[in-house]
């Protein structure tokens, strides 16, 4: 019942809330959990991974300069300067930022091509989100072998109990658990500066490795086998779109001092001190996260380590149950039921289906790939792929929608542009060795939304073409059709005509209420929507209304709610005497030009395993009638 609109307003309520150290403080243990669980791995898998390389000076010093770069123009320039400023009413994430430029785009084939572009970002994420739990909590157990190598073995099976775990508990929220992320997080990198600090103080000349020369004559010196590293160096910076991401849950300014402060300062002396380690002792390569700190306290930190690795994993859980219900909010994904956690938090939200999709995929990819190192090979495609979308998407909104100088936006995408593209390059040479298996959940992911979307245009085609027209109803049935008491409010997905609903309703029972509302759920390319612009009320004649009610991708349609709160413009809507009227369509694959018979088919199903309207729009279940109808595409 729901429909695209193009403009609209937000609220200044939704705007993040609470004290700067606060809201940094949250920042650091929900957006950077992701990131601050890459040293367990990267600096290790750019060593021991699919491509393999000694560890020397020179490699050692260009693999830390490359990290420190990447940290400064992918995280730093891209994210944390440039990509927070393009907030979509102070929302973030690859569909708040589609929505934006879709809002203010006058081209038609840029739109298209950005539309598909924003949705593979969102299908890869997808990807990135069944695999980082998979990954960060695999290596952090697996830490143990470092005490005795005779616990290895039991790595796997603690890592899927956790994970299970893990899952088991979304049903409850996350709203008490969140409260103490952020400072669990703040001592989690404060033991990494730690004991990155005093591997430094052993070996101060590994901060050469700050300068872009170590990294340039890294390249010089191999660059095929360098190329092959960066498909695993990228993995120290995994986790950075979720910067922009959960722009919308802390704002710019916290994000930022979260970074700059705290986050950034700790990851790069923790892996200089990794560094420092290896040019020590180049066998550390085995696990020198861990190596790190001296037997007596390596059990506390594997403890330390799982638990981040917990909560950057519920971080990609929470942002893909959010991603879900503003891709359902579009029009990119059937209705799912969608249960809240929080009676404070809008944003608790728990998805049923999604978490237990995920939560069987996180099983399966780690029973398949078995370890850390294998499911690094997998890690990266997704990533990067989203990050070169992002870039692309970027390039679009400074050149058209911001207008910036050509001297300033050409070098700056330019240089994000040959970053990106490089590092998704590299990771393309790990396709069969497991980067294949993101691929393949993002082009199903892909070819769902994509299906759902135009299924629905198609759908909307037909309902448009066979309406009557509003002028021929009412003359109709001002003609002696009987009246009762009452208020009946019927959902219709197109603003024009009268809904098939309605005429079986007045076919099989000969019957009309006295006050009749044709509603129509319009969701706006906007995350929140004014109470003052929720609702407006067109008068039709013959007691027939047309109501359309407004929500942002953000927001969740509460049909009763928002009918009560315009009660000056729709009337008084007695809970006992207003009647919700729903049409159930069943779609058929028909030979019809618009889509593959196969998509057709896939729609079909989508459309009968979608949630019913009655929860999604929160209607009373005891005054809900439903009239079925086909509609052939």
């Amino acid at each position: 019942m729901t429909d695209a609109g193009t403009t609209g307003h937000s609220a200044d309520a939704h705007a993040p809330r609470g004290s700067t150290p606060l809201l940094t403080l949250g920042a650091l243990g929900v957006v950077f959990g992701d990131i601050g669980t890459s040293p367990l791995y990267a600096l290790k898998e750019s060593f021991i991974g699919h491509h393999p390389m000694p560890v020397t000076e020179l490699r050692v010093l260009g693999v830390l300069s490359v990290i420190f770069w990447t940290f400064m123009i992918v995280v730093t320039l891209k994210y944390v300067v440039v990509m927070l400023r393009a907030d979509n009413k102070g929302e973030g994430g690859s569909l708040a930022l589609l929505a934006l430029l879709s809002r203010h785009g006058d081209r038609k084939r840029l739109t298209a091509g950005l539309t598909m572009l924003g949705v593979f970002a969102t299908a890869l994420f997808f990807g990135d989100a069944i695999i980082t739990p998979a990954i960060s909590v695999l290596s952090a157990v697996e830490g143990v072998g470092t005490i005795n190598a005779d616990f290895t073995p039991y790595a796997m099976p603690v890592a899927l109990v956790i994970i299970v775990g893990l899952f088991a508990v979304q049903r409850f929220g996350t709203a008490r658990v969140g409260a103490v992320f952020g400072p669990i997080m703040l001592g989690y990198f404060v033991i990494l500066a730690g004991l990155g600090a005093m591997a430094v103080a052993d070996r101060p000349d590994v901060i050469r490795a700050l300068s872009p020369v170590w990294a340039l004559r890294f390249v010089l010196d191999d660059p095929h086998l360098a190329f092959l590293a960066l498909g695993s160096i990228v993995l120290s910076v995994t986790g950075a779109e979720a910067l922009y991401a959960d722009l919308g849950h802390y704002g710019a300014k916290p994000i930022r001092f979260a970074w700059l402060l705290f986050a950034f300062p700790a990851l790069m002396i923790n892996y200089l001190g990794q560094g420092a380690l290896l040019l020590e002792q180049p066998n550390a390569i085995a696990n020198p996260f861990y190596l790190l700190a001296s037997e007596a306290w390596r059990l506390p930190l594997i403890v330390l380590a799982v638990v981040a690795t917990i909560i950057a994993s519920q971080a990609v859980i929470t942002g893909a149950f959010s991603v879900v219900r503003q891709a359902v909010q579009l029009g990119l994904v059937p209705r799912l039921t969608i249960r809240h956690t929080s009676r404070i938090a809008e944003g608790q939200i728990y998805v049923p289906l999604i978490n237990w999709l995920l939560c069987v995929s996180v099983v399966v990819l780690v029973v398949v790939f078995g370890n850390s190192s294998n499911l690094a090979s997998a890690y990266g495609i997704a990533v990067t792929g989203t990050m070169a979308i992002t870039t692309l998407m970027l390039a679009v909104l400074v050149t058209q929608y911001w207008n910036w100088p050509r001297w300033l936006s050409w070098p700056l995408i330019a240089l994000l542009g040959l970053v990106d593209l490089t590092y998704f390059a590299s990771n393309l040479t790990k396709f069969f060795d497991g980067g294949w298996f993101p691929v393949v959940i993002a082009l199903i992911s892909f070819t769902l939304l994509t299906t759902w979307a135009k299924g629905r245009e198609l759908v909307h085609v037909e309902l448009k073409g066979g309406a009557m027209p509003i002028e021929v109803f009412v003359k109709s049935v001002s003609q002696g059709v009987h009246r009762i008491r009452g208020t009946a409010v019927y959902l219709t997905s197109a603003a024009v005509g009268i809904p098939p609903a309605l005429l079986h309703n007045l076919k099989h029972n000969q019957v009309l209420h006295e006050r009749v509302l044709l509603t129509t759920v319009k969701v706006l390319n906007v995350p929140y929507v004014r109470d003052e612009d929720r609702v407006s009320v067109e008068a039709l004649g013959g007691g027939l209304n047309r109501v359309v009610i407004r929500y942002g991708f953000s927001e969740d349609p509460d049909i009763p709610a928002a009918l009560a709160a315009a009660r000056d413009e729709v009337g008084v809507c007695d809970a006992m005497t207003t009647s919700y009227f729903l049409s159930r369509q069943t779609v058929i694959a028909g030979s019809k030009p618009g889509m593959a018979r196969w998509r057709e088919r896939l729609f079909a199903w989508m459309v009968r395993n979608s949630a019913t309207a009655m929860d999604f729009f929160k209607l009373p279940p005891n005054r809900v009638v439903e009239l079925g109808s086909q509609i052939t595409i």
